[in-house]
């Protein structure tokens, strides 16, 4: 078959690799439809996140059922699925408490208690380094999906693959990030970085009926389109002090009642950020998260939904216990909140594809990676059809 494999930093080829197999009664094969490139995909591919062996990308999939395990009997051969991002059990302590991002089974090699930078990990993540599982993922034309008796859920038929596609991944993390600021409503809602989930949580805010919703990034088009999309305030980051000075004076000076950074540690950079983190032994920075601190209220929550895979010195504990912030982070518990989400999109409530901008056959999966990756063609989110040639 066809897939995206990493071969490297700034490497991502399609190659012809095995088919999958069945490994495990409770596993399914899936016939791949349609599959995305994420974010965190690119912490990957710049090499943040270290990936030594070649592996299948993608965490972003949903498809038709090809086979089953002889234990699977919620699906059948034919049924139209999109699989939730994290590799979970469905039976652990975690899977059983809403957890299923912490499961205990699907990790073996790398899971722990700690939550190291290079051991005691999570739960599994589809196509997502050995050290969340080494499991192959969904830039393929085919797909080994384990425990799905517990992840992958059934798209009804008047709904497109692109209507349900972000249901993976973008839309329940943007979702997760506004759930954890327990709006009640007429909130002031900021929202740092205008990527794809930053975009899926500006959504989220406005079905959660905040009042203001604030987005910043350092990309005029990316502020242009959710702007179109959802009439949402936008500021452009030139340099952070401005923009939490913005962010006050469109809170009579208290700051935002929520913070959702949806960048992550490799933000856009200049030379001394870039030389700070050399000095520290750090990898990327902090400085999107270090606003969101000085821009939410006193009280206020910072729901943190960008990847952070190692720590830092100069943490501001100082600041967050003197302002009282109460911080959330971490991967999202897709399977937890699919199916609310899932009627969302059945009921017109929430559009997801209207931020794709870009479609591509998974031969071009290059190309797609370096236009996401350096902001170039106006990219925002790239979706990739594992079986239409090159160049359609």
């Amino acid at each position: 078959m066809k897939a995206a494999v990493i071969h490297g930093p700034g490497l991502i080829k399609c190659d012809t690799v095995d088919d999958p197999i069945i490994k495990d009664s409770r596993d399914v094969i899936l016939k791949v439809t349609s599959t995305a490139i994420c974010g965190s995909d690119l912490h990957m591919y710049s090499g943040g996140i270290p990936q030594a062996r070649p592996m299948v990308m993608g965490h972003e999939f949903m498809g038709i059922v090809e086979e089953v395990g002889q234990h699977i009997t919620n699906l059948k051969v034919g049924d139209r699925v999109v699989v939730p991002f994290p590799v979970s059990c469905g039976s652990c302590y975690f899977c059983q408490h809403d957890l299923p991002t912490a499961c205990e089974h699907s990790n073996p090699e790398h899971y722990g208690p700690e939550g190291g930078i290079v051991t005691d990990k999570g739960g599994a993540l589809f196509g997502y380094s050995d050290l969340y599982g080494g499991y192959d993922g969904g830039q393929a034309q085919y797909v080994r999906v384990p425990y799905a008796h517990f992840g992958p859920r059934k798209v009804p038929d008047n709904l497109t693959d692109e209507q349900v596609l972000f249901l993976t991944d973008i839309f329940p993390t943007g979702y997760t990030g506004v759930m954890w600021g327990e709006l009640k409503g007429g909130e002031t809602v900021a929202i740092f970085g205008a990527g794809p989930v930053g975009s899926m949580s500006a959504k989220s805010a406005i079905l959660h009926n905040a009042k203001k919703v604030i987005v910043i990034d350092t990309q005029q088009y990316r502020l242009d389109q959710i702007k179109n999309l959802t009439g949402c305030d936008t500021i452009l980051w030139e340099d952070g002090q401005s923009v939490i000075d913005q962010i006050r004076d469109m809170t009579d000076g208290r700051g935002a009642d929520l913070c959702i950074e949806a960048v992550g540690f490799e933000p856009d950079r200049n030379l001394l950020d870039r030389a700070k983190a050399v000095i520290n032994f750090e990898k990327g920075s902090i400085k999107v998260l270090e606003a969101c601190m000085s821009a939410v209220r006193r009280g206020g929550i910072v729901s943190i939904l960008g990847v952070y895979p190692v720590n830092y010195d100069n943490f501001k504990l100082g600041q967050i216990f003197d302002k009282g912030i109460t911080i959330k982070a971490g991967q999202c518990n897709v399977h937890t909140i699919i199916d609310e989400l899932m009627d969302h999109v059945q009921s017109g409530r929430v559009k997801l594809d209207d931020i794709i901008t870009h479609r591509l056959s998974l031969e071009d999966v290059s190309k797609g990676y370096e236009i996401f990756d350096k902001k170039q063609d106006g990219c925002v989110k790239v979706v990739l059809d594992p079986w239409k040639p090159s160049g359609f």
